[in-house]
């Protein structure tokens, strides 16, 4: 069985606490050979480091969520590229726009967007992009920031429209999709899943929320990514081992500073931006 990845968890909030060790102990079980834990204050990260230095499968980001833009407001580019080089911190973010809830102003979650974009750009770490109800803005700031300069991103949870995935495949971005994948009523986003080219898809847990329909109801964890998994390979027609190998080599492609499972085929940004993975940022 080939080895899953969860892309995009959060192992340092509270529902975790109690039962961590055998959390990522039913994730090694399961297959699952590397988790992300990612970052949501950077006035928190010493907690979220203290975690990835105990789990050797187990790593992190570094940024500030949306939802808590205002309240960190002093957080530099500076400071986001310095804490990057621990070495586990293998992404930027999340960061992005959410416009359901709008707990933080929408000028300062622009402005910690786009800082954090410029850190992505600076360091090469993929950004991890937060977008809820703000897919004009979304495109308009990722289309507006790519012409400065690439850097690499992925749409994680991805619930947004087919016209902002598709913006997101040209400028050369990822789009990782989590338990959502698996609701009844997810018809519309199952097809864009279907449709969205095979070396630029993700999968992720977002745990410990969104558990798959399976687990509806459940704190969501590492683990369930399997059903995930599962419901992208019937979505696209293919085996849950070849969307396993697929979805894996293309995290790994991304995330680059993690380290490759044995036998895994690591892809090189140059060979595939030779094999027509350039970014296209219209003029």
């Amino acid at each position: 069985m080939t080895a899953l990845v969860d892309s995009h968890c959060h192992l340092d909030f509270p529902d975790f606490a109690p039962d961590l060790d055998a959390i990522v102990e039913r994730a090694a079980a399961a297959d699952i050979a590397r988790m992300v834990s990612i970052s949501t204050r950077v006035r928190r990260f010493d907690k979220l480091t203290a975690i990835v230095e105990r789990f050797p499968d187990v790593y992190c980001s570094i940024g500030t969520h949306p939802h808590y833009a205002h309240e960190e407001p002093d957080v530099t580019v500076e400071e986001l590229v310095e804490r990057s080089r621990h070495p586990k911190v293998v992404a930027i973010g999340e960061a992005g726009l959410d416009y359901h809830y709008d707990y933080s102003p929408r000028e300062a979650q622009e402005i910690g967007f786009r800082r954090h974009i410029a850190a992505a750009r600076a360091t090469g770490l993929p950004l991890v992009v937060h977008a809820r109800e703000a897919d004009e803005d979304i495109g308009r700031i990722l289309l507006e920031e790519s012409r400065k300069g690439a850097f690499p991103a992925v749409l994680h949870c991805f619930t947004a429209s087919r016209e902002l995935a598709l913006r997101a495949i040209d400028l050369g971005f990822y789009v990782g999709f989590t338990g959502i994948l698996t609701f009844k009523k997810s018809d519309e986003l199952r097809a864009i899943a279907a449709e969205l080219p095979a070396d630029r898809i993700l999968i992720e847990t977002d745990a410990p929320y969104l558990a798959p329909g399976k687990f509806r109801g459940k704190r969501n964890e590492p683990s369930y990514v399997t059903e995930t998994a599962r419901t992208l390979a019937a979505t696209r027609g293919v085996s849950f081992d070849e969307i396993a190998q697929q979805t894996t080599e293309n995290f790994f492609r991304l995330f680059r500073k993690v380290p490759a499972l044995p036998g895994t085929a690591r892809v090189s940004r140059a060979s595939h931006e030779s094999a027509g993975g350039t970014p296209a940022v219209p003029g």
